[in-house]
């Protein structure tokens, strides 16, 4: 993890960035899911995943 990073916590561990439930990604994006203004975290998602291979 960067130095500069917060910890941020991932319970998506079939991701390839999931670290001992941390997220592990050089950089992270966050996108609104199929909404013009986010309100509520279901309205969010995590545009950095990446499957495990």
């Amino acid at each position: 993890m960067a130095a500069n990073c917060q910890q941020i916590k991932c319970n998506v561990t079939e991701c390839h960035f999931n670290k001992n439930v941390l997220c592990d990604a050089p950089m992270i994006q966050v996108d609104r899911n199929g909404v013009g203004r986010a309100s509520q975290s279901p309205q969010t998602k995590c545009e950095t995943f990446k499957p495990r291979s």
